[in-house]
């Protein structure tokens, strides 16, 4: 699975990032080659899918036997490898910090990518959930069935939101920060929770300096106490490989994929692959992410031969510009795959 992670690590916009070289890359999905001595309830040649702590995107991977789930029968590799990280990052918010119950509202920017198509079809299992989503407008035919209200990233999401619901949301998912994180703070009704799972304005580009790094961490709000408790509402974070990898949560995260895979047996939730990539092809996957071009997860396929560039494409890609920019249009330019749905 590639994830906007990736693309932070890469620039070393996360915090103790490794040495290089290093091999990216936090979920995947396989065949059992091998297992430790002491492992139980997995057999060699058994379709999986697994968290990594790096080193995912390779032809052979290790992990802990704690971050492995057996794939459903009718679940396909691609979809398995778009499954754990945007589900359980998606439920885990949802339920488990927010706790969504039935009539509530729901604000998810990146509406289109795979947290937020996660989000969306999450919410459609509780009754009544309104869903707000925020999304580019070349995204908005594929999606709109997805989202209640659907508004362009770049229309000021702020007042279209309160001219629907006067009052608010009750739970706003930001993987923007910046400015965004005022803007959903104060779209919260009383006892409604706001939680930053990303920061995908920090990833810069040829036209994005560190002068606008540093700008969109100023413009983060000052969260004051105080003020939170006069407003009854709650500010929260979640980062999954931190609970995984860092604060030794996996038995917790096990009972989520439990959970989470009962939904997708049921039919009630699916992984949305937006297209396979060979290994060789990563420079052009990751553009495709940094342009936020994709509808869905894009999967990394250690099988798949790379796609012969189209005579009328360029063999560069240009760095992403700013985030608040459209990239209508630039994507179709530079597509080397067919897409896969």
């Amino acid at each position: 699975g590639l994830n906007f992670i990736d693309l932070m690590v890469r620039q070393g916009n996360i915090d103790n990032p490794p040495k290089t070289p290093l091999v990216p890359g936090f979920e995947c999905s396989g065949i059992v080659e091998a297992l430790g001595d002491s492992v139980k309830g997995f057999e060699i040649g058994d379709r999986v899918m697994a968290f990594v702590n790096y080193n995912a995107w390779a032809e052979v991977v290790c992990t802990p036997v704690e971050f492995v789930y057996k794939i459903p029968d009718d679940m396909n590799f691609s979809e398995a490898a778009a499954f754990p990280m945007n589900f359980v990052t998606a439920y885990m918010m949802l339920f488990e910090v927010a706790n969504l119950r039935e009539g509530m509202s729901v604000l998810v920017h990146s509406a289109g990518g795979g947290v937020g198509q996660a989000v969306a079809q999450l919410c459609s299992t509780i009754p009544n959930v309104t869903v707000f989503g925020t999304a580019s407008s070349f995204k908005h035919e594929a999606i709109k069935n997805s989202v209640t209200h659907l508004f362009d990233r770049n229309a000021d999401y702020v007042q279209e939101v309160k001219r629907i619901s006067t009052d608010g949301v009750d739970i706003v998912l930001d993987c923007l920060c910046g400015e965004n994180t005022g803007k959903g703070l104060s779209l919260l009704k009383p006892l409604g929770t706001y939680i930053l799972y990303g920061s995908s304005n920090m990833v810069t580009g040829e036209t994005k300096s560190f002068f606008s790094f540093a700008k969109s961490w100023w413009q983060v709000e000052k969260v004051n106490p105080i003020k939170l408790y006069e407003e009854n509402k709650v500010i929260a974070g979640f980062s999954l490989l931190n609970l995984l990898f860092k604060q030794n949560r996996g038995g917790l995260i096990k009972g989520v994929m439990d959970k989470l895979l009962n939904l997708y047996n049921s039919k009630k939730i699916k992984p949305v692959v937006d297209s396979l990539w060979a290994l060789e092809e990563v420079k052009e996957a990751m553009q495709r992410i940094h342009d936020r071009g994709n509808i869905g997860k894009l999967i990394l396929d250690v099988e798949k031969a790379p796609t012969p560039l189209m005579a009328n494409d360029s063999t560069e890609t240009s760095e992403a510009g700013e985030e608040e920019e459209d990239h209508e249009g630039d994507n179709e330019n530079k597509e080397r795959m067919p897409f896969i749905q």
